[in-house]
């Protein structure tokens, strides 16, 4: 079993850090500073920090207005209330005004097990990806969040930065050296690949080993970047494996799996399968048992797999 670390106490010391490095950084709240821990940046920067109270729409203005005076705004608040509250703000006011805000989307995908539906994430991939000039990252575990805050940072125009509330896997090391829009190859792979973001690409890494028990070759991509996509990535592996699974967790509709399906439709189809969240909400409980219950466990990456090897073995293409 994986090293479980705090992606909060992860994405807290990063702001800290980034904050260090860069004296033009701001830091907004949405009185939820305890529960992101952003209030390491408060502790650190008190000047440099501004808690606007429970008002997302307020807080994606104030950004705006922080961006347009020349600092570097990165506004704090819970996932589900920038792709409901504040979305006209977001798309309004930062897409549509080329605005360099970075939203810090905290509690994402299902990490708010015990919140409920109300709370979940599982639709603002497709929302924030269907947002022109929308820029979307999805690191997988702390050192992911480490290395991609800072070139989130560096990056121009609005993007949005999804990070869980759990503890999660820990994935990579020192070798890790992403770069915004592009797949980050986890392993090599010629029989099938796994497409992943976020929690699922330790999921997909497990399910790799067992499938490598069985002699299947799994190819493993992190799409950490969900837009702009990295298309060339996806249609080297559809050319080269023959076979594609996406993994996310995430709504099947309009996500990382949705993406995929697009792209190979246009480029190269072949046998695909999308692991995530069925058209439906999800119960509460604890994380594990949530995401079990909506399928997004290394088990449902093999069967997948299995399912797509199979087409290919036939010649079918999806």
């Amino acid at each position: 079993m994986a090293e479980l670390v705090s992606m909060r106490h992860a994405y807290g010391e990063a702001l800290v850090a980034l904050g260090h490095s860069r004296a033009d950084v701001v830091v907004l709240d949405a009185e939820v500073s305890n529960s992101d821990f952003s209030f390491m940046f408060q502790e650190a920067f008190p000047e440099r920090f501004y808690d606007v109270g429970i008002a997302e729409q307020a807080l994606v203005d104030a950004a705006a207005g922080f961006a347009h005076a020349g600092f570097l705004p990165l506004a704090n608040t819970f996932a589900s209330f920038f792709d409901g509250r504040a979305l006209e703000m977001v798309r309004t006011h930062l897409c549509y005004a080329q605005t360099n805000v970075k939203l810090m989307a905290a509690y994402s995908g299902l990490s708010p097990s015990f919140d409920g539906p109300t709370h979940h994430c599982i639709t603002d991939l497709a929302i924030m990806r269907a947002l022109p000039r929308m820029t979307v990252v999805v690191p997988a575990d702390c050192e992911s969040l480490s290395r991609l805050l800072p070139a989130v940072a560096d990056y121009p125009g609005p993007v949005y930065f999804r990070i869980s509330r759990a503890e999660v896997p820990r994935v990579y090391g020192d070798e890790f050296k992403p770069t915004i829009g592009k797949a980050y190859t986890v392993r090599e792979g010629s029989d099938v690949t796994i497409v992943a973001c976020g929690l699922m690409v330790s999921k997909a890494i497990e399910a790799a080993s067992v499938l490598g028990e069985a002699g299947v070759s799994v190819r493993i991509l992190d799409m950490h970047t969900i837009k702009p996509f990295d298309r060339e990535a996806v249609l080297a592996a559809a050319r080269e494996t023959k076979a594609l699974v996406t993994a996310e967790e995430h709504s099947i509709v309009g996500g990382l799996g949705d993406a995929v399906a697009a792209v190979t439709a246009e480029g190269c189809p072949v046998p695909l399968r999308r692991v995530g969240v069925a058209d439906q909400f999800a119960e509460t409980g604890p994380y594990e048992t949530v995401l079990e219950g909506c399928g997004l466990t290394s088990e449902a990456v093999v069967q997948a797999a299995n399912a797509v090897l199979e087409l290919k073995a036939d010649g079918v293409r999806s």
